[in-house]
């Protein structure tokens, strides 16, 4: 069983309703639904372009998933949410965007904020003492020898790469993209999010997402806002 504490936007915005479509899953209900049609995007494209985002829920990486350590427990984690939001108050995003990063596309505020890569290398020190340490086989899948050595090190020490100076606020959409698709798939992208984009993010809460099992779905466990010491229990 892994946790992550991600952030998604409320089940009643639009842009969550959008994503939930267009991944086929909704994170808070666990919910499935049928891939929509989209100009330019196969049905067969669609399930494979989509397979591998849609098991994790549309969110945005604060800290990545992990195990709890031994003497942890899933209440602890709750409380440490509660805690952490407690003292964060609410702030907007740049308005977000299509963006190619390596072989997958996702939404990434049009310039980057000093606000949410502040609030995720927080998270990442501040839930850190809960987490147990990676195993030779996750470290294995990490590929650490084709990290740089400041991502290795963060491997070791927080259990993923991408943190503090290497992070990058994102929220996938895609699997990886064959090579002579990457057009396609970017005009089916702005076309299906567009309708959306132009509403404004606000990071007020984040949420405890679960893995109940390996290689499940991972669902919305609690949600917690900022500035308030109680979570509202999704499921």
């Amino acid at each position: 069983m892994r946790y992550a504490l991600y952030f998604t936007p409320p089940p009643s915005h639009p842009l969550t309703a959008a994503a939930s479509r267009w991944l086929g899953r909704d994170a808070f209900s666990g919910g499935m639904q049928p891939l929509p049609h989209v100009s330019g995007v196969t049905a067969l494209q669609g399930e494979r372009l989509v397979g591998e985002p849609r098991r994790y829920g549309f969110h945005g990486t604060l800290v990545a998933p992990f195990r709890l350590s031994p003497a942890a427990t899933p209440d602890q984690l709750g409380r440490l949410a509660e805690t952490f939001c407690a003292d964060l108050r609410p702030f907007e995003l740049p308005k977000l965007e299509i963006v190619r990063i390596g072989r997958f596309f996702a939404l990434c505020p049009e310039r980057r904020d000093s606000r949410i890569d502040n609030l995720a290398a927080s998270a990442v020190d501040h839930f850190n003492p809960l987490r147990a340490p990676l195993d030779e086989a996750e470290i294995a899948r990490r590929k650490p020898d084709a990290l740089t050595a400041r991502q290795q090190a963060y491997l070791l020490r927080y259990g993923y790469p991408y943190v503090k100076e290497e992070f990058r606020f994102h929220m996938t959409l895609t699997g990886p993209v064959d090579a002579g698709e990457e057009a396609p798939v970017q005009a089916a992208l702005q076309a299906w999010f567009e309708p959306v984009l132009a509403e404004p993010i606000s990071i007020e809460s984040l949420c405890i997402f679960n893995e109940p099992e390996t290689g499940a779905p991972f669902v919305v466990l609690s949600r917690h806002a900022f500035a308030a010491a109680t979570a509202r229990k999704i499921a």
